[in-house]
């Protein structure tokens, strides 16, 4: 497995791929794609890293900027993050998430937030704390990872998120 930037040759594979991998996600309004897709066309997709193997896309993750209402800034989102069905288990996720953290630090990110299961984002890093907030969310499922500067206060996604019918982070 390789991971590298996307090129614009990766676009529809990406859409396609993240699509497959939330089309049966019980937490999923299959938005993934149109996500990534609108983050890319706002110019907020800051990092967006495909995973390949024999050549072919078969993960993806994006990280895009966050606001913070206490205007600390540098301070990224992380997701959609997506592996096709037939390729899950095999740390193909993990291996993305942890290279674009890795890139998200050597760029001096101040910090990194993610939306999902304790259980599997902790191993990373993160972890819940009451100085970051999301409405809406139960706060064990909105967890922080600091880089360089702490922040404190409610965040929001970009706008590209808005596409999840809910609230505008991700799903």
């Amino acid at each position: 497995m390789r991971i590298s930037a996307e090129t614009p040759a990766d676009i529809d594979a990406i859409f396609a791929l993240t699509q497959e991998a939330f089309r049966d996600h019980p937490h999923s309004q299959q938005t993934e794609g149109g996500i990534t897709n609108a983050l890319r066309a706002a110019g907020a997709l800051t990092l967006s890293l495909v995973a390949r193997e024999d050549g072919r896309a078969v993960g993806h993750i994006a990280f895009s900027p966050v606001t913070i209402s206490d205007g600390s800034t540098d301070w990224y989102g992380l997701g959609p993050v997506a592996v096709l069905p037939a390729m899950q288990g095999r740390g193909i996720g993990a291996a993305l998430i942890q290279a674009g953290l890795d890139q998200l630090k050597a760029r001096g990110a101040a910090g990194c937030v993610v939306m999902g299961d304790p259980a599997y984002y902790q191993r990373f890093g993160f972890v819940a704390t009451s100085a970051l907030t999301y409405p809406g969310v139960p706060p064990e499922y909105f967890m922080a990872q600091v880089f360089t500067r702490p922040a404190q206060g409610q965040v929001d996604y970009h706008a590209g998120f808005a596409l999840s019918n809910s609230n505008s982070g991700p799903v």
